[in-house]
This record gives structure tokens, sequence and C-alpha cells, in this order.
């Protein structure tokens, strides 16, 4: 009579639920089911090709524990949860039937057929079309792979936010911060805390604190402490110098070549050069960095080598195998070099154009052209003996030791010789127009420091 009873209620629950799934709640079918009372809720458990289903979402599995009243259910074995492209895959799962909700804790696996999401922990929202995994998540499609600790998916929309450890990469690049929300369909990036940027074809990474990366148009902005660092080595795989750039805003361009724009409160650093300026451009393949003042910029350029200074409107640095080859200035060119052992000894010149040339042991000679101007100190067996004043068209002058060897004037020179008598502690007095010391040179822990 027993026996009855429990198959008659199992009977009458059955038809009660087929009867609620026509309005939201979930029907289930399997090779074997059995019923009972638990605190007073009534519990299916289902067991062998367990069929779920609540309107388009349909869940297949080999146990199914369903709460009735709360229209819920434990299931177990080989789950696999669908709707329409969307399958979500893990050996146990929960379903909340009346939030639409999918819960997965021991490993999960969605493949909305456009992307696929792994993770330890996941939840996925039906009516929200939402996916929210945690530990260990990786998501990838054809073009790029994301891991972070947790991320929002928001199926629809083809967006992801993502926090804690986030890298996303491709075949080429690669992108760590904190947080990141990327747009799948326009392979738009926003990056924020602690960002790293790095190319596998090069050497250079950039930091800062935000990002934004636009893939299609081949475009990256960072406009929070950006720092671009590049470090070159040898061929047998030593390090050599490091290239050190900051700014207000940074920007790179990467279509027929990597093109790196630095904007505002700009400083450069490279072994023994240095720079300080407002508007940068660094041409990565073609070892150039081109620097120049507009129109509303305070001051211009500003470079440092060793003990020399030089300045003008526009400046071209050229490297050749992390070396310093050559730079060339542009209107208001103005060169100053200090001979370390007299404080306040400093050999000018000046001129419209000047072009400065490097060599393994530092500045070789300088080409200066068009209203030159010089002061250079002579000396006798390293001891003080006046200074020369000169004037010419054209002019070029030979260093040696990080000092002033020889100048040579072309096309109308003039030239005045003042002896030490006249020198000594009057040092800057003699001085040309041009003539300013700047401060503030770049150093690579100041730089660094922000880090």
């Amino acid at each position: 009579m027993k026996r009855v009873i429990v198959t008659l209620l199992i009977l009458i629950s059955s038809v009660a639920v087929y009867a609620q799934g026509a309005r939201g709640f979930i029907t289930v079918t399997g090779d074997s089911m059995s019923g009972k009372l638990l605190g007073g809720e009534s519990i299916r458990e289902v067991i062998g090709h367990v069929r779920l289903q609540q309107g388009n979402i349909i869940i297949t599995c080999r146990k199914a524990t369903q709460y009735l009243a709360k229209n819920n259910a434990i299931l177990e074995g080989n789950v696999v949860v669908r709707q329409d492209t969307l399958t979500i895959e893990a050996e146990k799962g929960y379903y909340y039937g009346n939030e639409r909700i999918a819960e997965c804790k021991t490993g999960v696996k969605l493949n909305d057929g456009k992307v696929i999401l792994t993770a330890v922990n996941g939840d996925y929202y039906f009516n929200e079309a939402r996916a929210y995994f945690s530990q260990n998540v990786r998501l990838y499609d054809t073009v790029s792979t994301m891991t972070c600790n947790v991320l929002n998916y928001y199926k629809n929309e083809n967006r992801a936010v993502a926090t804690g450890n986030v890298t996303i990469f491709d075949s080429v690049n690669t992108i760590i911060a904190d947080s990141m929300t990327h747009l799948r369909t326009t392979r738009t990036t926003f990056a924020d805390g602690k960002v790293q940027v790095s190319n596998s074809r090069n050497n250079v990474i950039v930091y800062g604190n935000h990002l934004e990366n636009y893939a299609l148009k081949k475009y990256t902005i960072i406009n929070e402490k950006p720092l671009l660092m590049q470090v070159d080595t040898s061929a047998d795989g030593r390090q050599q110098d490091t290239l050190i750039i900051s700014s207000r805003t940074m920007e790179s361009f990467n279509d027929t070549s990597r093109v790196f724009v630095a904007t505002d409160s700009v400083k450069i650093l490279r072994g023994n050069f240095a720079s300080t300026n407002n508007y940068s451009i660094y041409y990565r393949d073609e070892e150039k960095i081109i620097t120049f003042k507009r129109p509303k910029d305070p001051g211009v350029p500003v470079l440092w080598y060793e003990d020399s200074q030089l300045s003008g409107d526009s400046v071209n640095i050229f490297t050749a195998r992390n070396r310093l080859r050559k730079i060339e200035v542009y209107n208001n060119s103005f060169l100053l070099s200090h001979n370390e052992g007299f404080n306040t000894r400093y050999d000018q010149i000046s001129g419209d154009q000047m072009t400065i040339y490097f060599d393994s042991t530092g500045i070789n000679h300088t080409d200066v052209n068009g209203n030159v101007l010089s002061i250079y100190y002579v000396y006798d067996k390293n001891e003080p003996n006046g200074l020369t004043k000169s004037s010419a068209q054209n002019a070029k002058i030979f260093f040696r030791n990080k000092a002033v060897n020889e100048v040579k004037m072309f096309n109308s020179p003039v030239s005045e010789y003042y002896p030490e008598n006249l020198v000594e502690k009057n040092e800057l007095s003699y001085t040309l127009p041009a003539f300013f010391i700047q401060k503030g040179r770049p150093e690579k822990n100041t730089m660094l420091s922000v880090f």
C-alpha cells in the first residue's frame, strides 16, 4: 500500500512540473525518477540521460536533483547547458529556474560560437546574456587571448570586462593591466592600473596607468604616466644602452612602421644622451627621433651629451646599431660645451643649422652653417690661456677628449683673441646672445621612480 502511495505522489508531482514548465518552470525527463519530501519540500531525483528544459534553455547531464518549489536543480556528471548557439560545459553545476542562472564551481567552459571562455568558477545569467567567471579565467577567439582573475562577459555586446592580473595577447602584441575592457567586434581595449604593452617584433615596452588600444586602426594612446623603455642587446646577448622616454601623453602608430609620439613634458634618456622637450616622434624601425618646438610650446628642445648642451627649434637624432650617430639642429642652433676642469668656462657656438657627428669616443666634429658665432677657450698644456671669439658664415669644430680642440671658420671669418688676464674671473661675461644653461637634465632613477 505504501509503495502505491509513493508511486502516485511521483506521478502527481510529474504532472505538476510539466504544467509549471509552461509558466517558466523546469521540465525534466530521464531514465529513472524518484521523489521524496524533505522538510516539507518536494524533491525529485532523476538519473540517466537527464534532460531539463526551461523555454529555449536545455540542460543535459547524468543526474539531477530537482527542488520543485524553489524551481532549482543540482546537476551532476557531464553537464551541458545550451541556449541557441551558447554551450556551457561542466562536471557539476546548479541551475536556478526563477532567476535563469547556471552556476558551476569545479571547472567550466563556455562557447557561444564567437569566443571560448574557461575558468574554475562560472555563472551565466540568461536574462542578461552575461557570464561571470572567476579563478584562472581564459577567454580566446581566433584573434586574441585574454587571461585574468575575474571576468564579466556580455555576450550580445561582445564585451569583456576583466580585473586582476589581466593579460590580452595576439600573435604580436601583449597588454598587461590591473583591469581591462575589451570590445571584441571593434578590437578596442581600455586598460587601467599598472599597464604594460609589448610587441614581440621589437624590444620596446610601454608602461602607464591608462591605455586605449584601437587594434583595427593600429593606434594606441597612453595618457596617464606613460613610459617607454627599449633595452638594446648586442649580438652576444649582452645588454647595452636602454632608451627611456616619458611624457604626459604617448601614442603609438603601427602601420608600415612602428612610430611613437610623446607629447608634453617629454624626457628622453639613453646612456650619456638626454633631452627635455614638449614634442617628440620616435621612428623605431628607422632608429630616429625628431623633436621640435610647436607654436605654443614654452621653450625649445634641449639635449645633453656628456658635458655638452644642445638646443634648437627642431632636432633630428639618428642612431645606428644602438649607437648615437648624428644630430641635426635647425633654427636657433646652439651648442654649449663645459670644460669639466673649470666650472665657469663654456665653449659656445651658434648658427642657423648645425650637424653633430659622433664616433665611439663621443662627439667627433660639428658642422655649423649660417650666421655662425663662437666662443672657445684656449689652453696651453692644460693651463687656461684666454679665449677666442669668432664669427663666419660656416664653421667646423673638432673635439678631442670631450672638449673643443680646433675651430675652422669659412666665408668672411672674423676672430678676436682675449688674453687670460681679461678672462679670468670674468668668464660669464663672455657669452653669445643664445647662451643659457638648462637645468633639469633627466636622470634614470627619477624617470623610473613612478614605477
